[in-house]
């Protein structure tokens, strides 16, 4: 038996940033997301975000890849919000996501990263947490 733990942090927005979450239904996606997750054997040990993204902290095993696992979480919640009109109007996540690597000694960092979104996001918009995610991580193009 092999033994595998790859730790991704994984961000994606909503298409066009558009700001679908609220404080009344952000924590029923975000709840939702979890145990779909768990039904396909997919392990977010962090999730939440602002108002038109969401950071997940996933752990991958050794055979799921972060586009597969991006694929299952984000086509499924986005069925799910509009089969439920969980938001006003149609929902759509943007195509495009960004994931890094974590080492294990940096898993605690980005659990309280992730837990404190909202109190982060009253510092510093989706587009500068955005715009310094993509410099510090040498990626050329911004999701949207």
């Amino acid at each position: 038996m092999s033994f595998v733990k790859i730790w991704i942090h994984a961000v994606f927005a909503t298409k066009q940033r558009f700001p679908y979450f609220t404080k009344n239904n952000k924590w029923e996606i975000i709840n939702h997301i979890k145990t779909n997750a768990i039904e396909k054997n997919i392990f977010i040990d962090h999730i939440n975000g602002g108002a038109e993204h969401m950071h997940c902290l996933i752990s991958l095993n050794g055979d799921q890849s972060i586009s597969a696992v991006m694929q299952l979480v984000k086509g499924e919640s986005s069925f799910w919000i509009n089969k439920n009109n969980v938001v006003q109007g149609k929902f759509h996540w943007a195509d495009d996501f960004y994931a890094v690597s974590v080492s294990e000694s940096q898993i605690e960092k980005v659990r309280l990263y992730i837990k404190n979104q909202e109190e982060h996001h009253h510092k510093r918009s989706w587009e500068e947490e955005c715009n310094e995610f993509m410099e510090k991580y040498g990626f050329t193009k911004s999701l949207g």
